[in-house]
């Protein structure tokens, strides 16, 4: 049978910094090289992207570049139209914060990339997820990234007690992440439901100066409780056995 997908082709997933950084301080030369030889991105937001590119210093005219919105509100019938505006060019990813399709919109560019052959290629930077477990002291080989808890009680604490059993029985490290404007009523609502003996990282600013990361028991959390306010954060649970 013959191969009839484009396998010269190359889609990159290009990490971004997590926060107004500079870029040439999280990311690897080689990340730039590839940057820099790009000139269409698939993108959540067009201004963020472009700022992102300047920082990064890339060296074009950033009025060169082509754009592709792929964010919560792209339609799945449209991703394949993304390759087939680029033509035969090389594509890449590029997410506000973090690292495109892990908590992020991405995995349907990628997914149809497979699906027409074209090699998917990650690159080296900084994703919260991972640093945030790297640094947490919780189970680094067996952990669950569980996205966003729903948004308001009882739900909320129904699903936090949920992946607080699982963490125990399967000694499992349960990842969350919450909108910054919510982390406080999350925090309230950790303390409210966990036992006291459930261990709590909360890791915020990841890779910022200003970074903090604090790993300690809901019962020691209670005496001082942290006010994040819209800082960008991870949140990790744990109730060993």
């Amino acid at each position: 049978m013959p191969d009839n997908k484009d396998r010269s082709r190359c889609l990159y997933l290009i990490p971004s910094t997590l926060g107004d950084m500079d870029p040439h301080l999280v990311l690897p030369s080689h990340t730039f090289d590839i940057i820099n030889s790009l000139d269409h991105f698939a993108v959540e937001d067009e201004r963020t992207a472009r700022r992102f590119l300047i920082r990064a210093g890339y060296m074009k005219p950033v009025s060169g570049v082509t754009f592709y919105i792929l964010n919560e509100h792209t339609e799945e019938m449209n991703i394949p139209e993304i390759f087939r505006l680029s033509g035969t060019a090389d594509i890449g990813i590029l997410s506000d914060a973090g690292a495109p399709a892990v908590a992020d919109p991405g995995a349907s560019l990628v997914i149809e990339a497979h699906r027409q052959g074209i090699r998917v290629v990650p690159l080296t930077g900084p994703s919260s997820i991972l640093l945030a477990i790297m640094a947490s002291g919780l189970n680094g080989q067996n952990f669950a990234f569980n996205g966003y808890l729903p948004v308001k009680d009882p739900d909320r604490a129904k699903m936090i007690r949920f992946y607080e059993n699982r963490s125990q029985q399967e000694k499992q490290a349960q990842v969350f992440i919450e909108a910054p404007y919510r982390n406080d009523r999350l925090i309230k609502s950790l303390l409210d439901t966990c036992n006291p003996a459930t261990m709590l990282c909360i890791a915020a600013n990841l890779t910022m100066e200003n970074e903090k990361i604090i790993t300690k028991r809901i019962g020691e959390w209670k005496h001082a409780p942290p006010e994040l306010n819209r800082q960008p954060a991870i949140f990790i649970i744990q109730l060993f056995a």
